[in-house]
């Protein structure tokens, strides 16, 4: 009789173990398997929650299927006193586990609402912006020019809220005094800068920071990135270019920046002032001519007097040989790309053609014609006026 009892028992056991153990495969396979969340959303985890409420919300949004499953997992590996706060973009699909691992990796916020301030050649914008989920682009909220306008209240609302995350995004071509002048204009940072960076020497791009960050670890990240940039571009340059160093490419590719805003135009722009260059020509170029008045502090804000154009200054193009002692602004990538690798043409001359391009031409005859057309464009607008 006790031998029966206990061969029961034994049975019983392995049969509890075999559907313990079928449950924790089951809980598993739910915790790693696609979920149920159709359309993408925002989660925001607020100070101080924890991994009760965050499955609760979850349940109520339809991003998982079982809240227990969702907290008992998070304990089991751990997690559950890693949860970070801020808003977490959960895309359709999303399992458990991926859920879990965004929620408590790093804590930088991945939706939700984003101040932008956005240095430009002429202004700097601060923009306002929401992630929409379902399209992951952003919506504007409110927008401003700082020195210009005032800022909305959109703008300090959002300041107060801890989850708001912050970029600074540089635009090609502006200079680095621009650029210190705006950060100094930022007051979520901190830091004094005491030193200008050299011209060219900061990576247009755009850049997460945080409230409260260093002035200078900002610049020095940007200088990182773009000496990054400068050495793979000169690690790749074409042969037999009349260029003998990184620093030569990089004031090329800083003119190149400052002559044209039409990414489909920067090889040929780079081929003009190659071909100049190997022909002995100078570079004649504007825009060295009012880096040399203006040193990149600001914009000039009318056009060259021929004064300027005469005038013996490092960077004026029509009086020195050759390319000017320093860069003339911030090269993107892609200047930087066509100054090593310019489109092999005989192009040397081009001249705006009033679409917001350029008139490219290998003869003086040719150019001049290009100069003509140009010339009517601009007394048809001047006389509508």
């Amino acid at each position: 009789m006790w031998r029966a009892l206990a061969s029961n028992a034994l049975t019983i056991l392995i049969v509890g173990l075999f559907l313990m153990g079928g449950v924790i495969l089951w809980g598993q396979s739910q915790y790693k398997s696609e979920g149920p969340l159709e359309t993408a959303i925002c989660l925001q985890v607020k100070p101080g929650s924890n991994m009760t409420r965050v499955s609760r919300d979850l349940e109520d949004q339809g991003a998982i299927s079982s809240g227990m499953i969702f907290r008992l997992a998070a304990d089991y590996t751990d997690k559950s006193q890693q949860l970070k706060a801020g808003s977490f973009l959960v895309r359709e699909g999303s399992s458990m586990e991926q859920i879990v691992d965004d929620i408590t990796h790093s804590g930088a916020s991945t939706c939700g609402t984003e101040i932008e301030y956005r240095i430009g050649v002429t202004r700097m914008q601060t923009r306002v912006r929401e992630l929409n989920p379902a399209t992951l682009d952003f919506d504007e909220v409110a927008s401003f020019v700082v020195g210009e306008e005032e800022a909305p209240e959109a703008y300090a609302e959002k300041r107060g809220e801890a989850d708001t995350r912050y970029r600074i995004s540089l635009a090609e071509g502006v200079t680095s005094w621009q650029i210190v002048e705006s950060l100094k204009a930022m007051d979520l940072l901190t830091g004094e800068v005491a030193e200008l960076p050299a011209e060219g020497m900061l990576a247009p791009d755009s850049y997460e920071v945080r409230p409260g960050e260093d002035r200078n670890a900002i610049l020095a990240e940007m200088q990182e990135k773009q000496q990054l940039r400068i050495n793979a571009a000169w690690e790749g340059r074409q042969d037999g270019l009349p260029l003998n160093s990184p620093e030569e490419m990089l004031v090329l590719a800083s003119i190149i920046e400052k002559e044209t805003g039409q990414p489909e135009e920067r090889g040929q722009v780079a081929s003009v002032f190659v071909n100049r260059l190997n022909q002995g020509m100078r570079l004649q170029t504007d825009p060295t001519v009012i880096y040399g008045v203006t040193k990149g502090q600001g914009t000039l804000g009318r056009g060259l007097r021929q004064s300027e154009l005469r005038r013996a200054t490092p960077w004026n193009t029509y009086v020195i040989e050759g390319l000017p002692p320093t860069p003339i602004a911030n090269p993107g990538l892609a200047s930087l790309e066509a100054a090593v690798a310019p489109d092999n043409t005989d192009f040397i001359f081009f001249v705006a053609d009033g679409t917001g391009g350029h008139a490219f031409a290998e003869t003086l005859q040719e150019h001049n014609r290009n100069v003509a057309k140009w010339r009517e464009i601009e007394a048809e607008r001047n006389s509508g006026n």
